[in-house]
């Protein structure tokens, strides 16, 4: 009896859920190296983008048929909206990967992690702290390109409506809040890739290893979705629903892709959340 009491002593004011605050988390991730170059390369898509159209002229339809790419120059809108069109399927995919598959597996290559859990942190209290401050720069990071997109196109061509391909207009109110709709779907979108890598990161010591996992399975994914011989069991592919989001710009909103999409993807999301924590809390860990 003895024994089991003293292991079950702890430090008078020892308190585990004030362990690794999610403030000294943020701030010791922020300043890393990688997360300002990620944020670099986001925010100088827009002007690559804009420099692209001045020298190579506006874009214009082809065929007769407008996409939303041809748009991309008629105002701010159109022109934050052609920064989320291109990125999302590839772009945006790097920093979640990152912000999510780095955050334990660098750990463990510094031989930081035991010393971590030695303070004590408690291994659920370790991931929480890590797996939510790494959605936030996830967020924080989609967050930043169509922000950016916005100045640069309201510089370039002008705050307006956002002009429809396929005809009519939203105002500039209504494209903003359908803009903001369309980056929370993104990320939800993306949580299969956070969640991916994250577990990846608990299974590795090679940051690496984690982040080019998730971002070659996501690739893997997206290729499957082109196969239509696959017929209806695309349906299960989170990559079959990541530009559901387009009829979220339309002047009368269709919402069933983006409800499917979000169920498909926060589904895989939460088993895989589920085996990263149970497979971590089991872990023998050594580095």
């Amino acid at each position: 009896m003895s024994t089991l009491a003293e292991s079950t002593e702890v430090a008078s004011g020892y308190r585990a859920a004030r362990t690794l605050p999610l403030r000294v988390e943020l701030v010791r991730q922020f300043k890393r190296r990688r997360t300002l170059v990620m944020g670099g390369i986001l925010a100088a898509l827009p002007f690559v983008l804009a420099v692209a159209f001045a020298i190579g002229g506006g874009p214009g339809g082809r065929g007769g048929r407008v996409t939303l790419m041809d748009t991309a120059t008629a105002s701010a809108a159109n022109f934050a909206a052609v920064n989320l069109f291109v990125s999302a399927g590839f772009l945006l995919v790097i920093p979640v990967a990152l912000f999510c598959g780095d955050t334990v597996a660098s750990e463990a290559s510094w031989s930081s992690l035991r010393y971590l859990l030695a303070a004590p942190v408690p291994r659920a209290r370790l991931l929480w702290s890590k797996l939510v401050v790494g959605l936030g720069l996830s967020m924080a990071a989609m967050l930043l390109l169509p922000l950016v997109a916005l100045a640069v196109g309201t510089a370039a061509y002008g705050w307006g409506p956002l002009e429809i391909p396929t005809g009519g207009a939203l105002d500039a109110g209504t494209a903003a809040q359908r803009l903001l709709v369309v980056v929370a779907y993104i990320f939800v979108s993306q949580l299969v890739t956070a969640a991916l890598a994250f577990w990846l990161s608990t299974r590795t010591d090679a940051p690496l290893g984690a982040v080019g996992g998730a971002v070659g399975l996501t690739i893997v994914g997206n290729v499957l979705d082109a196969v239509t011989a696959l017929g209806r069991w695309r349906d299960f592919l989170p990559a079959h629903w990541q530009y559901a989001w387009a009829d979220a710009v339309q002047p009368h909103p269709e919402w069933s892709g983006m409800i499917q999409g979000t169920a498909v993807s926060v589904s895989y999301a939460l088993v895989l959340f589920a085996l990263a924590f149970r497979g971590f809390a089991r872990k023998d860990v050594v580095s």
